[in-house]
């Protein structure tokens, strides 16, 4: 079941429409439009809303995205950069989203610091793929992730904040 701050943020994001993957040279530069368009809006909602927490975009040819994003905790922002590929077989395989700087640091993570989606996030990709993008991928994904899981890695001491950290 979703709660109704998860299908409130959901609604706020736009369906996609073009059922296309990178290998789909005539239908793929259409589908990178609605993500990209899809994508600002979401960012857009989230500024609106005091909730401004990431930064991404892709390469040229909308296959491999890279950006920022943060969790603020007691005052602190903590930023991890992120990134991934779109699978060839996307819209209908979610896209594997990594934090490379947290490998190992948490049991919910692959390695190459691929975060753990498997059990929540990707039964609901695929009863809603091709209509879902990258924007809900970072909604419903990494945003709910990264909420229940920085926490956790900062009270262990296994993230400190950069001011924090001994000089070297």
């Amino acid at each position: 079941m979703v709660d109704a701050a998860t299908k409130r943020t959901l609604a706020a994001i736009p369906l996609l429409k073009t059922k296309a993957g990178p290998r789909d040279k005539e239908e793929w530069p259409t589908r990178l439009k609605e993500e990209i368009t899809s994508l600002i809006k979401y960012i857009q909602n989230n500024k609106e809303a005091d909730n401004d927490w990431l930064r991404i975009q892709p390469n040229k040819e909308g296959t491999r995205w890279f950006g920022k994003c943060w969790y603020i905790q007691d005052y602190k922002k903590y930023e991890f950069e992120l990134e991934f590929d779109i699978p060839v077989t996307y819209p209908s395989t979610a896209p594997e989203i990594a934090i490379p700087e947290l490998d190992g640091k948490t049991a919910k993570m692959y390695r190459g610091g691929k975060i753990c989606l498997t059990e929540h996030f990707k039964p609901l990709w695929s009863r809603n793929a091709p209509k879902f993008g990258v924007a809900h991928a970072l909604a419903l994904g990494l945003g709910p992730w990264l909420a229940v899981e920085t926490p956790e890695l900062i009270r262990r001491g296994v993230v400190v904040h950069k001011d924090d950290k001994p000089v070297e």
